[in-house]
């Protein structure tokens, strides 16, 4: 194969990593701006954090 063809696949591959990558982080960028929001808002659907009590040190449902 000439060069000149395994340069023009190998670009094309190259362009093709570089949507699916930016795609991607794209995706996982909204989630977390999503959970950020959330978690803003003082709501995380249902979900409470833990907080430990000094007194008897056990975890227990805090404020979040």
């Amino acid at each position: 194969m000439p060069p000149v063809f395994v340069i023009a696949l190998g670009a094309l591959g190259a362009a093709a990593l570089v949507k699916v990558l930016t795609r991607e982080s794209r995706r996982v960028n909204g989630e977390l701006d999503a959970q950020r929001r959330a978690e803003q808002a003082g709501r995380l659907d249902g979900r409470t954090t833990l907080r430990r009590d000094p007194a008897t040190g056990d975890y227990r449902p805090g404020d979040s």
